[in-house]
């Protein structure tokens, strides 16, 4: 377990996703922390481990649903399997994996008159013989926990997975429907000035305000009224995201979707996500009975969580799951396609992709019968070297 972080740690670093991490005053307030303390012990986070805040895009409100991906790769072609993915260019994560399978995850927020042209490009990566098995999940949109302290112990500095106190939450949540899991309304609320403000601000969540406007071209003025008028007005910022290795570096992301027989199960299952600091990411697969989720753990963790759900299973409050563990070593994160957003719609090019990824799969066809023909080559000289040899000290 970390043991580099204490609880005023943790809780300056959920009140910062909550409330902005340029809100430092605003957070110094709420934890009753002088204003330079804070900015002190947020350095002192920053050079002790990896800390970051970004933003979670509120995607059905710039016109896109976002799609999750899991892809069980043809042994022998799991990297081939990721460079396929990536030439659909409305990708915005992308890894790796290995669990339930070998194969690849991926997050795609896709413009939401394109979703059927998109899964023909997934279909494609099949039938062209890169995947086993490949399956899109649309989502309505992630929803964030922001609960670091809720198993944390102050005395030891280290979390305790009290898990079966967890399968009595779910055992004894009661509860009809979660706002969050609706399907919500999918509409074009930015302008292009919005999307550039949104695409900084996915690599930077605490670039200030002046130097936004310098790497976009415009007005202080101009970027101050779209960040609070549309950007924050309009909600297309979802929250702001925290990336920090609080379990220490024995630890792994994980990407779940689990299966529910009723919508009531699914809603109580949800719950009691809510405060757990295991559950990074949560959104509910559009019209199942579904729920994707990004979990972190530690190592240690992993199998006693997967005993858990067998026990939800057996018990009847959860049907089945699947999941897949990232590769942190082949993982790769990307920025909104912004450069595609012209005079207020998405440019997507299925035409262009499928033939893109028709050419990349033959010619990495190619280069493999290149290969195995080269490697036959050298056996084959190989053998009537040693064949020789053979007979020539026979003679």
């Amino acid at each position: 377990m970390h043991k580099m972080l204490d609880l005023v740690d943790l809780k300056a670093i959920e009140a910062l996703a909550t409330y902005g991490p340029r809100n430092v005053s605003g957070v110094s307030r709420k934890l009753q922390i002088p204003a330079e303390t804070l900015r002190k012990r947020i350095k002192r986070i920053h050079l002790k481990t990896f800390l970051r805040f970004h933003i979670n895009v509120c995607h059905s409100n710039l016109g896109l649903v976002t799609g999750v991906v899991f892809a069980e790769a043809v042994p022998g072609y799991e990297n081939a399997l990721l460079d396929a993915l990536k030439i659909n260019d409305f990708w915005i994560f992308l890894c790796r994996g290995y669990g339930m399978f070998e194969g690849c995850f991926g997050i795609f927020p896709i413009p939401k008159e394109r979703l059927g042209q998109f899964e023909q490009f997934i279909n494609e990566i099949k039938r062209l013989g890169l995947a086993r098995r490949i399956q899109v999940f649309w989502t309505s949109f992630f929803h964030p926990t922001l609960s670091l302290c809720k198993w944390f112990d102050e005395k030891t500095k280290t979390w305790i997975f009290d898990w079966e106190r967890w399968v009595q939450e779910v055992k004894s949540a009661n509860v009809t429907s979660l706002h969050f899991l609706e399907t919500p309304e999918i509409s074009i609320k930015a302008d292009e000035t919005d999307v550039l403000l949104i695409k900084e601000l996915e690599k930077d969540a605490t670039i200030s305000l002046k130097k936004l406007a310098e790497k976009i071209g415009i007005s202080a003025q101009l970027v101050s009224y779209h960040f609070y008028k549309h950007v924050l007005g309009r909600k297309l910022l979802e929250s702001f995201r925290i990336t920090i290795f609080y379990f220490g570096e024995n630890s792994e992301f994980s990407y779940f979707i689990f299966r529910f027989t009723e919508s009531e199960k699914l809603a109580n299952f949800t719950s009691t996500l809510l405060d757990k600091p295991f559950v990074k990411t949560f959104g509910k697969i559009m019209g199942e009975n579904k729920l994707y989720a990004c979990l972190y753990l530690p190592r240690t963790e992993f199998r006693p969580f997967l005993e858990v759900l067998s026990k939800l299973i057996r018990d009847g409050f959860l049907e089945s799951y699947q999941y897949i563990i990232q590769d942190l070593n082949n993982s790769a994160r990307e920025i909104i396609p912004f450069q595609y957003f012209k005079e207020g719609k998405w440019m997507y090019n299925h035409e262009r992709y499928v033939n893109i990824l028709q050419k990349f799969v033959t010619e990495k066809q190619l280069i493999d019968k290149l290969t195995l023909h080269k490697a036959h080559t050298i056996i084959n000289q190989s053998s009537t070297k040693i064949l020789m040899k053979r007979s020539a000290t026979t003679n």
